[in-house]
């Protein structure tokens, strides 16, 4: 039952992470006159992109190449295809997509602390957070349940 469980549960995260790059994780504004604008992963991307194109690349390693790249590397092994050899490699790309919740946290942070701007969290930084919680609690449980 675990092994199924762990199974589904990665294979839904090769869906869930697409969405969730696209979904709102922040409604931000200047002052509280104006409007919000909504940010996500894609958005953020976007916007560095056009005024710095090594932090747009780190950032797109940190929240899509790794946890992906993580999940499709669990796929395999729960499939039979790659061995327990993948695990280091598995536990690389994990630490790698957890930076992503760290830069968020610390935009959030600053934003909250300064009280120049607005800024509110959307449903996307939630189903993010899960996405990389559950990738996490997966990529821990893998090891005990596929020996």
């Amino acid at each position: 039952m675990t092994r199924r469980l762990l199974i589904w549960g990665n294979l839904a995260l090769l869906v869930l992470f697409p969405i969730s790059w696209g979904a709102p994780l922040l409604r931000a504004g200047l002052l509280p006159l104006f409007g919000l604008r909504e940010i996500s992963v894609l958005s953020g991307l976007a916007s560095l992109r056009e005024t710095d194109l090594f932090l747009a690349a780190v950032v797109a390693v940190f929240a899509m190449a790794a946890p992906m790249l993580k999940t499709l590397a669990l796929a395999a092994l729960h499939g039979g295809i790659a061995t327990r050899r993948v695990l280091p490699a598995v536990h690389v790309f994990g630490r790698l997509a957890m930076a992503d919740i760290f830069l968020i946290a610390i935009y959030v942070t600053l934003v909250k602390g300064t009280g120049i701007g607005r800024l509110e969290t959307g449903w996307g930084l939630y189903l993010f957070t899960a996405c990389v919680l559950a990738s996490l609690a997966i990529s821990h449980l893998t090891p005990k349940v596929f020996k």
